[in-house]
């Protein structure tokens, strides 16, 4: 299959197929000839406020055919996209990152990090006894691809670990969502690791946050909006936060959250690390390869239509 392909890197430009046409668009003003290009890499970038240049063009592709993220999330680009365009995300290229993310932000909040740090910056030598990850029960919510991820790194620190999916897979010792009531009352640490969707947004919020034991940690790095903002807040720090996404995000300076007792604030930084990118862009040389050939793309979560 001959084309035109716009893409992030240069290095996929360079290693593309020779029947392909590739250019580099990196974000902001739109570039020239967008009504040739038939496969779009929208640009990663870390999440932004306002209009997004980046989605803003895909009306602007009367020929695309195929619209690639590099992020596993796609709930946000559906509305945007003709019937006809197939739809592929970056599902796996952020398991790693994610999961170290998570794994980072359980610790800090188990260890007490934040507090040493300010006590370093104000020469202050003050012990305290410190909770532990080890003996602890975690559930985590969204046992995807990210969530086994999650699972590999938190069993070596001898923690155990409950599985939960949109359903229960027995077989794979998965349990259903609608079994959260009955979970909770136990768990000392729950991580969120699902997509935003329907059935998912507001799904951890005043009723879940009651349910868990006092000084229970909630670990957010799926989306923002499946955490009720206002009802953590409301908990006044009866349970601990540690969220990497937010509702809303940005985070405004002026935003309670920030200050909220117990709870410890990243900008949505989890799936970007330097893991992310080789491993991004072997998966878009795969993904180009395989356009300009015919052969099925992966990672295909909508197929395009008619």
């Amino acid at each position: 299959m001959a084309g035109r392909a716009l893409v992030q890197w240069e290095e996929n430009r360079r290693n593309a197929p020779e029947s392909l046409t590739v250019d580099i668009y990196t974000g902001g003003p739109a570039p020239d000839g967008l009504d040739g290009v038939a496969f779009y890499q929208v640009p990663y970038a870390p999440s932004t406020q306002g209009v997004d240049e980046r989605l803003d063009i895909i009306g602007r592709m009367p020929a695309l055919e195929v619209l690639q993220l590099t992020s596993a999330g796609f709930e946000h680009v559906l509305e945007l996209l003709p019937d006809h365009v197939t739809l592929c995300n970056g599902r796996g290229l952020h398991d790693a990152s994610t999961a170290e993310h998570a794994l980072g932000l359980i610790l800090a909040a188990q260890r007490d990090l934040p507090r040493w740090a300010l006590d370093q910056r104000g020469h202050r030598w003050s012990p305290a006894p410190l909770r532990s990850l080890a003996d602890r029960r975690v559930v985590i919510v969204g046992h995807g691809s990210i969530g086994r991820a999650i699972e590999r790194r938190l069993l070596p620190f001898e923690t155990e670990v409950v599985r939960v999916a949109s359903r229960a897979r027995p077989e794979e010792d998965v349990h259903g969502v609608d079994e959260l009531p009955a979970l909770l009352p136990h768990a000392d640490i729950v991580v969120l690791v699902t997509p935003l969707n329907e059935h998912t947004r507001g799904l951890f919020g005043a009723a879940e946050l009651a349910l868990l034991p006092d000084d229970a940690l909630v670990v957010n790095v799926g989306r923002g909006p499946v955490l009720d903002t206002g009802a953590l807040l409301a908990e006044k720090g009866r349970v601990r936060a540690s969220l990497d996404v937010t509702d809303p995000e940005p985070l405004p300076a002026e935003h309670p959250l920030w200050d909220a007792p117990g709870v410890f604030v990243t900008p949505h930084v989890a799936g970007g690390s330097t893991a992310f990118y080789p491993r991004a862009r072997a998966f878009m040389d795969s993904q180009l390869a395989r356009w300009a050939s015919g052969e099925p793309l992966e990672n295909v979560v909508r197929p395009g239509r008619g």
